[in-house]
């Protein structure tokens, strides 16, 4: 890669993670990310109410509970492994590489501070949020963060973002081609399950107020918003691709949706349902997938390789394979560096 850009940066952005297990470390963890109004879009005193006079009282003990299941020694897997991708890259693209979380530690300002500590003369900022899809609780809200902190500590530089790219055809073969070695021969069924979102997230991006979630088939049809911010339409092209990608028969794969919190409705079908109904389905075999994280994390270790592993064998199953993430694989490294290049090149992105 032939790269000459000293005043160039690049800010990858995860989603976070507790300092440690502890309660007293989940605890304020959970304040920040559930009191986020991308996160919970109610309003400021009914979040307060929901967050800090319920949820906070009742679960952070479990939570605790749930991430000491998956520490590492290193400490924890999001944080470890993004931390992996970071140092691989910085080996890849001749400009510096910076790490920040949406919550907790490294916040999104040090990462901005690792940036300019390696690069003084820094002028230019590739942010890149590390969800290939786009949804108002993850992507948005690291966007929106990043130039908040760069508006009032940073004005000096100018930033960029890297788009979601769900349907971008080298990362759907870096993708693919990451979980073929851990599909079984004899697999039954692939269940791709992504992060749940309130199916009220999905409306507030259809500007016309008449396409989303309107029909059981809404995604299939064309619409310029799911493009761009419907994040049901961008997850099911992803399957879809892969599936092709793979020649996995429609009939041979579901999307589901996991994490739900709260009575509201989110979007269908539940993972968690899914496990269960699979096997009365004739689904012996099962291997899972969780695209909409790209490390390895609470929700894929613990809720999906653990609960859900749990569940799915209670309810008849007899195998189940958990795929991982793209974690810190050079694959997927180096199509962060090829999205880089262009950046670089080009000063805008497109993937």
């Amino acid at each position: 890669m032939l790269i000459n850009q000293a005043k160039k940066g690049i800010l990858l952005v995860n989603l976070g993670s507790p300092n440690s297990y502890e309660v007293k470390d989940v605890k304020p963890y959970l304040n920040e990310f559930l009191m986020d109004e991308r996160v919970i879009d109610l309003p400021l005193w009914l979040r307060k109410f929901l967050v800090q006079g319920i949820i906070l009282n009742t679960r952070p003990p479990k939570s605790a509970k749930a991430y000491k299941k998956i520490w590492w020694d290193e400490g924890s897997p999001l944080i470890v492994i993004s931390k992996r991708v970071q140092a691989k890259l910085a080996k890849e693209v001749p400009m510096p590489v910076g790490l920040g979380m949406r919550y907790g530690n490294p916040s999104i300002k040090e990462g901005f501070e690792e940036l300019l500590g390696l690069a003084p003369d820094l002028e230019e900022v590739l942010l890149i949020p590390l969800y290939p899809h786009y949804a108002m609780s993850s992507y948005e809200t690291v966007v929106v963060k990043a130039e908040e902190v760069k508006k009032k500590h940073f004005p000096h530089l100018k930033m960029d973002v890297l788009p979601p790219f769900y349907n971008e055809e080298k990362y759907i073969s870096v993708l693919g081609d990451s979980m073929r070695p851990h599909i079984p021969e004899d697999y039954d069924h692939l269940l791709f399950s992504y992060h749940g979102v309130p199916e009220r997230h999905i409306k507030k991006g259809d500007v016309t107020k008449k396409h989303c979630l309107k029909s059981g088939d809404c995604c299939d049809k064309s619409c310029p918003e799911a493009q761009t911010v419907c994040y049901r339409h961008q997850v099911i092209e992803t399957s879809k691709l892969v599936a092709k990608y793979l020649e996995i028969p429609e009939e041979k794969y579901t999307v589901a949706f996991q994490s739900r919190l709260g009575p509201d409705p989110w979007l269908k079908p539940y993972t968690a349902k899914t496990l269960e109904e699979l096997p009365e389905e004739g689904v012996k075999n099962l291997a899972v997938v969780c695209p909409a994280f790209v490390s390895d994390c609470l929700e894929t270790i613990e809720e999906i390789g653990m609960e859900g592993q749990e569940s799915f064998l209670e309810s008849g199953g007899e195998a189940f394979t958990m795929i991982p993430c793209l974690n810190d694989q050079d694959p997927w490294v180096h199509l962060l560096a090829d999205y880089i290049q262009i950046w670089a090149e080009q000063e805008k992105v497109h993937v």
